[in-house]
């Protein structure tokens, strides 16, 4: 049995010749922590009570490096779940406050696909605001959009093809003028940003910003599935309440029921492993690499579509398509995005000097051909 589940794990791409994951190899003491935990149900705390409380320790700690110590949440899937929860949570309490039945929500057309479950599953009407010259969005899209239906605005802190961070502050007074939660979708600059030289302004230090997504199973190098979501209040988190009668506990604001706690076990094993310093140390080192990528590609005549603004960069190209199906048709992995042409690379803590000479030598030959 474990020969034939060999064979079948023997056909995955390893992440050495991956450039496009916003996941990586989780970090040894992930997986010990992994192992510890396997058996565990936050579903139902009642039962497992040390490894709910590990997770309070867990939000205490991320809410803490986002400039709320008392933020409120709990570890999920990942993104996709957390945004969903984010944006239930605002509709719910605008409609209790404000009687809102149409809702509606605004977005950059930068964001995560996620939104797109978002408005069929929560029956969420979803706006797209437009993007400006640096591919953030525009302001005044955003406030060109909003009306009496208006539950929520979201704002993005590493976006999904560049890397970019949205002007949060600009939003941030926009959410506090009318009156309307801001959502701040950081599932993978969450745990980037913090650790950069240069401050970038997006998590509960700006007034406005309600609510944040952000996954420890990114660059937080926790076991899958590990995501994450924070409010700043209370409010937010009863407002996904749900009874539970037959449950050791009450009540339950999770989405799914059933809620591994190796998750929370791995990224709470990173964090407190590693610290500040050592979190500093990966996002440095995923920098230099990002640089060193740069530079070869600058090389080899690729312009990249804006500098990086983190571990995130792509490169302008008509042929991006024909590109990535060469690179994968050699077992090596990028992506492309669509507006403008170019091929996108993420550069994670397992992208090392090596990774990138043995990239661009395949890099090359497949130039020849295309």
């Amino acid at each position: 049995m474990l020969a034939e589940l060999s064979s079948f794990k023997a056909k995955d791409i390893p992440y050495s010749r991956v450039l496009s994951s916003m996941c990586t190899t989780p970090h040894p003491i992930a997986v010990k922590a992994h192992e510890l935990f396997i058996e565990t149900n936050l579903g139902d705390p009642g039962i497992f009570v040390g490894t709910w409380e590990l997770e309070q320790k867990l939000i205490a700690m991320l809410g803490e490096l986002l400039h709320n110590a008392n933020a409120k949440g709990y570890i999920c899937s990942g993104g996709t779940e957390a945004n969903i929860q984010a944006i239930r949570a605002a509709r719910n309490v605008m409609r209790k406050k404000k009687g809102v039945d149409k809702p509606n929500i605004v977005i950059p057309r930068s964001a995560h696909f996620s939104f797109e479950k978002i408005g069929d599953i929560l029956e969420v009407e979803v706006r797209r605001a437009e993007l400006d010259s640096n591919f953030k969005v525009d302001v005044g899209s955003v406030e060109s959009l909003i009306d009496e239906n208006t539950v929520g605005i979201v704002g993005i802190a590493g976006t999904t093809e560049l890397g970019q961070i949205d002007p949060i502050e600009e939003l941030s007074k926009l959410a506090v003028r009318l009156n309307i939660p801001l959502h701040v979708d950081a599932a993978f600059g969450g745990l980037v940003i913090p650790f950069m030289d240069k401050h970038y302004p997006f998590d509960f230090e700006i007034e406005g910003v309600t609510s944040i997504t952000t996954d420890p199973h990114k660059m937080g190098m926790a076991t899958i599935p590990a995501g994450g979501i924070l409010f700043r209040s209370e409010e937010f988190l009863n407002a996904l309440v749900v009874e539970t009668p037959y449950l050791t506990s009450k009540y339950q604001y999770t989405l799914t029921g059933t809620r591994p706690g190796t998750g929370v076990a791995s990224a709470y094993a990173v964090l407190k492993h590693l610290g500040y310093e050592g979190m500093k140390q990966i996002v440095d080192e995923c920098m230099r690499m990002t640089a060193v990528l740069v530079e070869e590609m600058t090389t080899l005549g690729f312009e990249p579509v804006i500098e990086p603004v983190m571990n995130v960069v792509c490169f302008k190209t008509e042929k991006a398509e024909k590109i990535k199906y060469e690179l994968y048709k050699r077992r090596w992995v990028i992506s492309t995005i669509r507006e403008p042409k170019a091929i996108r690379f993420v550069v994670m803590p397992h992208v090392t000097e090596e990774v990138i000479k043995n990239f661009i030598s395949e890099f090359k030959e497949v130039l020849k051909v295309v």
